[in-house]
């Protein structure tokens, strides 16, 4: 998602789109890490042992990481992190005016039948994943594919910063190269890993992506169904109550916070949501 032309993840300081708990890293592992590059081949090629013991094979390691180098460009991005600050009336004013409710509207009615099938499956409300979709990428719009997933999530993972956080998500990029989901051609995003039309991190992607068109692959850049399924699959995953208000202080709003911890940012889409249901 972007905010004139900015990031979003550089804008929230990191708060990603999910939590993961990292269960792939170890200490000895995150020890090996480094603040710069020299000895990244190394490390990569350390690492492959670990993929083994977590059911990567070694033709899918090597064909992932074919060609994968150290990112300085991801690094500096990392380091440039600001706070975000504004107010929730500023942000909102910002991110929701009247031209993005007509196009949530438009997507609402474009995608009924759709939505139906999902909200009775998942019991999630076509307003909250409409509101997540249009705040995320404008709707696909503006999902940035100009960085190299593996290679983003592989430096940050060498990175001593978010080493066993990112552990995990390059372990998780590797794993959807191996279920055929992408390519690691295909698998280009923002600098950190984000995936798609609302930006799933790799580990989010492996865990709560669905194949929800029925082509055999669950594929968050292009197909709508699988993009609009899989958030409600990763909502109702985190506590979603079928039917119950997501207003601020409800159950619901907390499984918002999950998706992204900036309050400003959860209670834009529970506000859009809102007016999209009234």
């Amino acid at each position: 998602m972007k905010i004139v032309g900015t990031s979003i993840c550089t804008l929230l300081c990191g708060l990603s789109i999910v939590v993961v708990v990292s269960l792939l890293a170890t200490p000895a592992l995150s020890a090996n890490c480094s603040n710069n590059g020299s000895g990244f081949s190394t490390w990569l090629k350390r690492f492959q042992s670990r993929a083994k013991a977590n059911g990567i094979s070694e033709y899918t390691f090597n064909y992932a990481v074919k060609g994968v180098t150290y990112d300085s460009r991801v690094i500096r991005r990392d380091r440039s992190q600001r706070s975000f600050k504004l107010s929730f009336e500023t942000f909102y004013k910002r991110r929701v005016g009247g031209y993005i409710m007509k196009r949530a509207r438009s997507r609402i009615n474009r995608y009924s039948a759709l939505l139906n099938r999902i909200e009775k499956r998942y019991g999630v409300p076509r307003e909250v994943l409409v509101s997540i979709w249009g705040l995320e990428t404008n709707f696909g719009r503006d999902g940035s594919g100009k960085y190299s997933i593996i290679r983003s999530v592989a430096t940050l993972a060498y990175d001593c910063r978010r080493s066993d956080f990112f552990t995990d998500h390059f372990m998780a990029s590797l794993k959807i190269v191996q279920k055929g989901d992408m390519t690691p051609a295909q698998l280009r995003g923002g600098w950190a890993g984000e995936i798609g039309q609302v930006q799933f991190l790799p580990g989010s992607y492996d865990r709560y992506a669905v194949d929800f068109d029925g082509d055999g692959r669950r594929d968050l850049v292009k197909s709508v169904p699988d993009v609009l399924a899989s958030t409600a699959n990763y909502l109702r995953a985190h506590g979603w109550q079928r039917g119950k208000s997501w207003a601020p202080g409800t159950a619901n709003y907390a499984v918002i916070k999950a998706w992204n911890r900036a309050d400003v940012y959860a209670r834009t889409i529970s506000v859009m949501a809102s007016k999209l249901n009234s």
